[in-house]
């Protein structure tokens, strides 16, 4: 579902209600400019928004329950499977060999990646952006799924959106170590050659212990629940996990990198 079909249920449970612009936004203390704004497609709806106009229109939880299913299909089409996924999951484990994990991102950073090489115009960057900023919202839940997050050394000494970027970048790695549900494992250069050269993955396991795995290419990404190619990828892990740096001596390698104190 769009936000288009959000803003006509809005307007819909709007006009059900004989209620004006100006009154819905005089009865849950917005301004009127805002509540214009968002029914004319220029304003993103916030969850608060919809769940006060839920209450003044008595439309009993439809309007939010509609904006996250609209927010859950944000980004390109390919990637709403997995989201779906990633939300479900009680277990996550993700290898990166070039970049920091996207759940770990900066906003910066994000934009950076998002932004390079001008594929996407301003206003999809922006979009893109706010998606992958929302997805970290897992990480920090009353109950969040275990990540265990494995980073090549190149992924956090490349100067993505450059050297400030990336200082602001590691200390963002830092500070999320420090989440209970969080490890973070540095795989040292020193290593050379290791099974994850080939490219980056995520594992996800779903509360009725399924395991469904995220592999990404140039293009697009897939989800993959063939129990072969799982198989495959969980040795990779494994073989991964051996080469790390434990915990301790990752995030000390991390900030040694940091320039800022």
């Amino acid at each position: 579902m769009n936000i288009e079909v959000w803003i006509r249920a809005l307007k819909a449970a709007r006009a059900g209600a004989d209620v004006s612009q100006e009154g819905l936004a005089a009865e849950i203390r917005w301004s009127p400019s805002t509540v214009a704004a968002i029914e004319t497609g220029r304003r993103r709806p916030t969850m608060e928004f919809a769940v006060a106009a839920d209450q003044a229109l008595g439309t009993g939880g439809l309007l939010a329950q509609l904006l996250k299913a609209a927010d859950q299909e944000r980004g390109p089409s390919w990637f709403v499977p997995w989201r779906g996924y990633e939300q479900q999951a009680v277990r996550l484990r993700a290898f990166e060999a070039c970049l920091v994990p996207g759940l770990l991102q900066t906003e910066d950073y994000a934009r950076a990646v998002i932004s390079t090489g001008g594929l996407h115009p301003p206003g999809t960057a922006d979009e893109l952006v706010a998606v992958r900023l929302e997805r970290q919202q897992l990480l920090h839940r009353d109950e969040p799924p275990h990540c265990v997050f494995l980073l090549d050394e190149t992924a956090v000494r490349r100067p993505v959106g450059g050297p400030a970027v990336l200082d602001a970048q590691l200390a963002r790695l830092l500070e999320v170590a420090e989440l209970p549900a969080v490890r973070l494992h540095v795989v040292p250069l020193a290593v050379g050659e290791h099974a994850g050269l080939g490219g980056g993955f995520v594992l996800a396991e779903l509360p009725d212990s399924e395991r469904v795995l995220y592999l990404e290419n140039a293009a697009r990404g897939h989800v993959i629940d063939d129990p072969e190619t799982i198989g495959l990828i969980e040795r990779k892990w494994d073989s991964l996990l051996g080469e790390a740096l434990s915990t301790g001596a990752s995030l000390d390698l991390i900030r040694k990198l940091k320039v800022t104190p």
